[in-house]
């Protein structure tokens, strides 16, 4: 079967220059998002939980946590890791599968390299670009599988975990039949939450990757140790809407249609925060211009809602406190999300005075990208509405490699240190490099943050 062959044969050779581009860009990308949510309270929680209940054996496989350096079981620091890069919504994504891979797969992936790494098997670079290929695309099209045959709307988790059991499986060298296993235990194990719950009800649930991660690890362990499982519906599936997101597996890839956040909080509020901003910039505003705001979007960005978050959680799955933080503060980074922003006087004050408006237009064609416009009210009477607007970072209007270098900086360096960082990225531009040493940016990536 190709989806099988696909995992088995791939080699770094025969992956396209711009997935390649992608990896790498994913890659740096998603570490820094990493780096500044190992700050946050939900990576502490789960950090200090894998180590009191997902500890290592004593002759059995074993992993670093993500910006921690404390070994626990590779399941224990692929649920942490994920939990981590998860906790700041800043990671990388893809619109039609309502989701994000990066999130997931990248800690699944550098539990297993660094077990196998412990272990003795040297994994080269070009090794690990490899296994986060196969880890993003079988993701991608397991995710747009399941929404496809499946009616309630599940979180990147339920999929996610398919694509870590994909690259886990090719990093152990397993065989087709165990490989099968694989996958078909990760999708039966992975977690089917509800995303509209957590966008309805913020908290550190968040979007699944949390158990989808350690579902996908486990199931490739598990398929190793003679443990069956087969076959994953969402990848065998005889009826033609699962079948026709498969077959043109390795020829078209979809990878190629992952985008790019410019701000930590919910993409669905993106193309509001960024309708706001050219407003503001257009009419040389300041906050006090103004009186009150409108937003008009797609049906699940309105349910974001969130006009007094009272904690972190909640304003990263809000709509009008954001915008707000852009209307007042003009710029969301890192410094931005501490709890002191939840209580500034006049960002309240914006976000109570906006109106939030669900439009059946902009829910029809809110599919691949996502759709919004802003009204400002002013203090002086006048209303300047924008044009639609649906926000950059998707490959129809990429950022910028400086934008993501600068992004990563913007996240990384307050956590770990510019030399770090600096040195980070130097790691990652040169990791297809033939004599590239992987354990080295292991070491960078895992020591602890401090």
């Amino acid at each position: 079967m190709l989806f099988y062959d696909f995992i088995l044969t791939l080699s770094y050779q025969t992956l396209p220059n711009n997935v390649v581009a992608i990896i790498k860009r994913s890659l740096l990308d998603t570490i820094g998002v990493g780096a500044v949510g190992s700050t946050t309270k939900l990576s502490a929680i789960t950090r200090q939980f894998a180590c009191e209940h997902m500890s290592a054996g004593s002759n059995g496989p074993r992993a670093r946590l993500l910006f921690d350096g404390r070994c626990v079981s590779p399941m224990g620091a692929a649920m942490a890791g994920a939990f981590t890069i998860d906790s700041i919504d800043a990671h990388d994504g893809y619109s039609a599968v309502k989701g994000h891979a990066g999130s997931g797969v990248l800690p699944g992936v550098l539990a297993f390299v660094d077990d196998l790494q412990r272990s003795g098997k040297k994994i080269s670079g070009r090794e690990l670009l490899t296994a986060l290929a196969i880890g993003y695309e079988i993701a991608y099209r397991s995710g747009l599988a399941m929404h496809a045959t499946c009616a309630d709307y599940h979180t990147s988790g339920a999929w996610t975990a398919v694509g870590v059991a994909a690259a886990g499986a090719r990093l152990l060298g397993l065989d087709k039949d165990h490989l099968r296993h694989a996958m078909g235990i990760a999708e039966y194990h992975a977690p089917r939450s509800q995303m509209m719950r957590c966008i309805d009800h913020p908290s550190m649930l968040r979007d699944g990757v949390g158990w989808g991660s350690p579902a996908g690890v486990s199931a490739a362990y598990m398929a190793q140790m003679g443990f069956t499982g087969a076959p994953a519906i969402t990848v065998e599936g005889e009826d033609e809407v699962t079948r026709q997101h498969w077959t043109d597996l390795g020829q078209r890839w979809e990878i190629a249609n992952t985008h790019y956040k410019a701000y930590p909080v919910c993409r669905w509020a993106h193309s509001s925060i960024e309708a706001a901003d050219k407003l503001m910039l257009q009419h040389n505003l300041t906050s006090a211009d103004i009186k009150a705001t409108r937003i008009r979007t797609f049906h699940y960005a309105s349910r974001l809602a969130g006009h007094e978050p009272q904690t972190l959680d909640e304003l990263t799955y809000a709509l009008a406190f954001p915008m707000a933080i852009m209307i007042v503060k003009r710029r969301i980074g890192a410094e931005e999300l501490v709890e002191e922003v939840l209580h500034d006087p006049e960002i309240l004050r914006i976000s109570k005075a906006t109106e939030i408006v669900d439009s059946d237009h902009y829910t029809k064609i809110s599919t691949r990208q996502r759709w919004a416009d802003v009204t400002l009210y002013l203090q002086d009477g006048h209303e300047i509405q924008s044009e639609p607007n649906t926000p950059r970072g998707d490959p129809e209007d990429p950022l910028s490699d400086e934008e993501i270098s600068a992004k990563f900086h913007l996240l990384s360096n307050p956590v770990i240190g510019e030399k770090r960082a600096v040195t980070i990225e130097e790691r990652i531009n040169q990791v297809d490099d033939s004599e590239f040493d992987l354990e080295h940016l292991l070491e960078l990536v895992l020591a602890p943050a401090d």
